[in-house]
């Protein structure tokens, strides 16, 4: 462990993601009764689920918070190598099974792993590490800018093969971000469009599936009892919770919401939160963002910066993507809310990732120039 002033901290950050943990448990509490007494659970089943999580999460990221950076990067190799092995996991019957005709999960005895989760954090790694030591020679695309972005597309491809295109394409996009913040020229960008573009359309339209989703998002209309429904009921309960909402734990909706606990929640905090409670929520959230790219600008060195970035981007965007998804903005894609939906591996790296945001935040010498600015 390195020796660090605790004058260093980001005590504020700390603040938000304590708020942020606060406000998601307890919606989640309330989102989820419903869910465990309509599967004949007890109806605290997944919220007792999720406090577990939640402990081990808090004790990762004190970990994380604490661990030392060189050390870190010593173990980054071992780290995507673990992350690459995981992801073939669900293809293994006596570990993964199929759900919805996607393979995504790994199940030991009550409880399940999400590979993709951690193949988000290790991929953050890997890009900050790599960017950062070829960070001199970053226009050379052949012997710097190829062989991650081949990693890239490894984790990428696997993602896919578990039928989870939207963590594909948002892994994706946090690594092109990454890519763009090391000031990889432009030029290859417009080159990687032109290939990846056209190869995306024409994969979306493989699947009917996917089709349907974008159609129900022009249309819910279009079958408000099947695909349309859960944007339909989501909007619904939405407007249901007013300008102040109807109060925690009086939500109605929440039980003809699909996946109210998961990847729709922001709804039902919507319902009993109200419309200024979203605010305060999203206020929460931009207020991480600010801090998590202050530290990452304060940084002085590159390593630090791509991290700290990639960090917080992948937090922060993921977020927004959520409520745009609750709010009818984009079609249903499946990723949840970070602090706030139902999922172990989904709150675990979470914390994790905000553990060692902190400890950039410790990094940081405030009498000594910083990398930008």
């Amino acid at each position: 462990m390195e020796r660090l002033e605790k004058s260093q901290i980001d005590y504020f950050l700390i603040a938000i993601i304590i708020l942020l943990i606060g406000v998601g448990i307890t919606i989640l509490f309330s989102a989820s009764y419903y869910h465990a007494d309509k599967l004949g659970r007890d109806p605290q089943y997944f919220f007792h689920k999720q406090l577990i999580w939640l402990v081990l999460g808090s004790l990762a990221a004190f970990i994380s918070s604490r661990l030392s950076l060189s050390l870190l990067k010593k173990l980054i190799p071992l780290i995507i190598l673990f992350a690459l092995g995981i992801s073939f996991f669900p293809f293994i019957p006596t570990l993964g099974k199929s759900i919805n005709n996607a393979r995504r999960w790994i199940f030991f005895f009550d409880y399940s792993f999400q590979p993709s989760e951690l193949v988000k954090f290790a991929l953050i790694l890997y890009l900050a590490y790599i960017l950062s030591k070829k960070q001199k020679k970053i226009d050379n695309a052949l012997n710097t800018i190829l062989p991650p972005f081949v990693v890239v597309l490894i984790f990428v491809g696997v993602t896919f093969l578990q039928n989870d295109l939207s963590t594909a394409a948002f892994i994706m996009f946090i690594a092109l971000s990454m890519f763009f913040i090391a000031k990889v020229p432009l030029v290859y960008f417009f080159y990687l469009g032109t290939t990846l573009i056209p190869l995306g359309i024409i994969i979306f339209f493989t699947k009917t599936y996917w089709v349907e989703k974008l159609m129900i998002f022009f249309n819910p209309q279009r079958d408000p009892q099947g695909a349309g429904y859960q944007i339909i009921a989501s909007r619904a309960t939405l407007i249901n919770g007013g300008l102040l909402g109807r109060g925690w734990g009086m939500g109605i909706q929440k039980k003809y919401v699909p996946e109210a606990d998961s990847d729709f929640i922001f709804s039902v905090a919507g319902e009993e939160m109200g419309f200024l409670g979203l605010i305060f929520i999203i206020i929460l959230y931009l207020f991480f963002a600010v801090r998590g790219y202050k530290i990452a600008l304060k940084s002085k060195d590159y390593f630090t910066f791509y991290l700290a970035f990639g960090i917080t981007s992948s937090i922060f965007i993921q977020a927004l993507l959520n409520m745009f998804v609750v709010t009818g903005l984009m079609p249903a894609t499946g990723i949840p809310l970070p602090f706030f939906s139902l999922g172990g591996s989904s709150i675990l790296m979470t914390l994790i990732m905000c553990g060692l945001l902190i400890n950039l935040s410790r990094m940081i010498n405030k009498k000594s120039e910083a990398l930008y600015g």
